[in-house]
């Protein structure tokens, strides 16, 4: 079937890595609390929502207990789905101090570029909503194509596109913009903006971070990890044309993600790649909205401040 033909039925949701580990820990607690099994637990997700997850596996004592949760990604193509996620918690003699670690199964960091030191647990857990959305599926597309009509049902031109939740929340502390503007492109970039051009959108904000904006800057349309890797050659290159040291362009080629990428650009003070960056991604988009739709990219750092803008303010 075409990723975006219509699906045949309705697919459904699942819960991320880190839901799971957080009703492990609840169920954890709980026991030791309690003394006694628990079978279920309520998760507080980070967007105010609730869950109800089965505990797999509860074994306690008076100070420590053992929990699994069986993650769930629903029908998303998640490696991850059907995954044991144990939580061994103890209570120390430090009641201020929550100490997290890495158990079996879980990665020690050797590389830089996803934001925790090196000999770290790999506990990163990518994502802000708890839930995993079937983003890789036809499903998404449609909704993405649902709330375009929305919007100019409403008689507003103007959209926001974000690669995700996060850049979502950074997005609407600086643009000023109704509810119905945001949309959430997830991995269809290329289709998302054509749907707009398609639907007389006049004016699209683009907001994201340097690892999908890595990706759409070469001109990718879906970027979802499975389907594309980020082209360090091409960053390299783009590194080159603000004159940054040949040290720096060989680091970048062999750079372990984009985020490492944007580390090693701001340790040497290189001007002008984020612009770069952004200048490229716009270039792309306007091929995939044939100049139809305006278009203005925002590059976000982790911490939600702009790091470029194209075109310039």
């Amino acid at each position: 079937m075409d990723m975006l033909e219509k699906p045949s039925g309705k697919l459904r949701t699942g819960f991320t890595t880190g839901t799971s580990a957080t009703a492990a820990s609840i169920a954890a607690i709980l026991s030791i609390i309690n003394q006694k099994k628990i079978e279920t637990v309520d998760v507080l997700l980070p967007k105010k929502e609730r869950i109800k997850i089965h505990i797999n596996s509860n074994e306690f004592g008076k100070n420590n207990a053992s929990c699994s949760v069986i993650k769930d990604g629903g029908d998303d193509p998640d490696v991850t789905h059907g995954a044991e996620i144990v939580v061994n918690l103890e209570l120390t003699s430090k009641p201020t101090i929550i100490e997290i670690d890495g158990g079996e199964g879980v990665g020690r960091v050797t590389k830089p570029g996803i934001g925790l030191e090196i000999g770290q647990a790999a506990i990163n857990l990518l994502g802000t909503s708890g839930i995993v959305i079937p983003y890789s599926t036809a499903s998404f597309a449609a909704a993405i194509r649902q709330q375009i009509d929305v919007v100019v049902s409403m008689g507003a031109d103007t959209v926001v596109l974000t690669t995700g939740g996060r850049s979502e929340d950074y997005a609407r502390k600086i643009l000023e913009l109704p509810e119905h503007s945001f949309i959430q492109m997830g991995d269809f970039s290329g289709y998302t903006i054509s749907q707009c051009a398609k639907k007389d959108i006049k004016k699209a904000y683009i907001g994201g971070f340097i690892g999908k904006f890595a990706k759409m800057a070469t001109g990718v349309k879906q970027t979802h990890v499975k389907g594309s890797k980020v082209n360090m050659e091409f960053l390299s290159i783009l590194a080159k044309k603000c004159k940054a040291e040949e040290t720096v362009i060989q680091e970048i080629k062999n750079a372990n993600t984009a985020r490492n990428v944007q580390e090693i650009i701001l340790k040497n003070n290189i001007e002008g790649f984020f612009d770069e960056i952004c200048s490229e991604v716009y270039k792309q988009m306007q091929i995939h909205s044939e100049n139809k739709t305006l278009i203005e990219i925002i590059l976000f750092d982790f911490d939600g401040n702009v790091l470029a803008h194209h075109p310039k303010q």
